[in-house]
């Protein structure tokens, strides 16, 4: 798996993402581009069309030319890599694909054809494409951030997902008073963590509460001394005053206790955790399991990373880190 797949996938449904245009969407529903699932095969279906996919699958093409399909990304952003999913498409997958980007301000629609007035600029060249693979490339974004993406395939065919993995570049306003400096869509990106075992360690700052267990950060059963811990890079240095923690659906393996730490360091590759100076944020606390908490912070100070304390182990839904942004 390529390193960038780390990054948040820019053109999440979940996130806001839309696919708001294709010139053929024949087979399969463009919106099954950026569905949030995996890909499934159902062995003996078909619609009045032909075989059902889990994907977006157009018609074959009898004349010059591509088909396309335009996204909308949930989030702005500068992107590292995309994963165009061919899975189950065997012998109707497009031979080559490439992507372009624009930056297009505010919710209005791009120009849903190849010409218009927006400009289009190439992010990913054309480039051959396996079948019923994860076709994996980075790219080289040069720090543009973009709105969205036009995913173009020679000459048709069908591709089951599209990930646009990336940094989240929000808009400044969102910034402009109290923000939660942890959310992903705002920048926030979870570092690293202790373990993962069975939530993804990002799904802590996901916008929105956990619709099940399985949508947040849980640990594995802890058999020896110690505890687990997730760090978050906060999206701007900011000004730490309240903290709201939910172990929403962990009604039977919610931790036992917390509490949060804070370090200000510069939010790069060179932060490193085991030399950061780390205070006490949120003193411990008692966690109930199924439930929301709220703490605030005394006298706040600057932060750039905050560290979960988990005791012994366990899940978490959600954390939110509300404050104001500072030089």
């Amino acid at each position: 798996m390529a390193s960038f797949t780390d990054l948040p996938d820019l053109a999440a449904e979940r996130l806001g993402g839309q696919v708001i245009a294709a010139n053929d969407d024949f087979f399969a529903e463009k919106e099954n581009l950026i569905k949030s699932s995996e890909p499934v095969w159902r062995e003996d279906e078909y619609t009045d069309r032909g075989k059902w996919m889990d994907g977006w699958e157009t018609r074959r093409r009898r004349t010059p030319g591509n088909d396309w399909a335009v996204v909308r990304l949930g989030v702005p952003g500068i992107v590292r890599g995309v994963v165009i999913d061919t899975a189950f498409f065997t012998g109707n997958y497009p031979e080559e694909a490439s992507i372009d980007t624009c930056v297009v301000d505010g919710f209005d629609e791009v120009e849903r054809t190849s010409g218009g007035s927006v400009r289009w600029e190439a992010l990913l060249p054309r480039s051959p494409l396996k079948g019923n693979a994860k076709n994996e490339f980075a790219v080289d974004g040069k720090g543009k951030r973009v709105t969205h993406l036009r995913l173009n395939i020679f000459p048709d065919g069908g591709v089951a997902r599209l990930r646009v993995h990336g940094e989240v570049a929000p808009d400044e306003n969102v910034f402009a008073g109290e923000a939660d400096l942890a959310a992903l869509v705002n920048g926030g990106y979870v570092v690293s963590c202790s373990d993962m075992h069975y939530g993804n360690r990002n799904n802590l700052i996901l916008p929105g509460r956990s619709t099940h267990m399985g949508d947040g950060w849980e640990t594995k059963r802890r058999r020896g001394p110690g505890h687990d811990w997730a760090i978050i890079r906060l999206a701007r240095r900011g000004l730490i005053d309240r903290v709201e923690m939910d172990t929403d659906h962990f009604k039977g393996n919610a931790p036992g206790t917390c509490d949060l730490e804070y370090c200000d360091a510069v939010a790069d590759s060179k932060f490193d955790a085991e030399t950061a100076n780390w205070s006490v944020l949120v003193p411990g606390q008692q966690v109930k399991p199924h439930a929301q908490h709220e703490w605030p912070v005394e006298s706040p100070k600057p932060a750039t990373h905050v560290r979960l304390n988990i005791y012994p182990d366990g899940g978490v839904a959600r954390l939110r880190l509300f404050g104001r942004v500072v030089k």
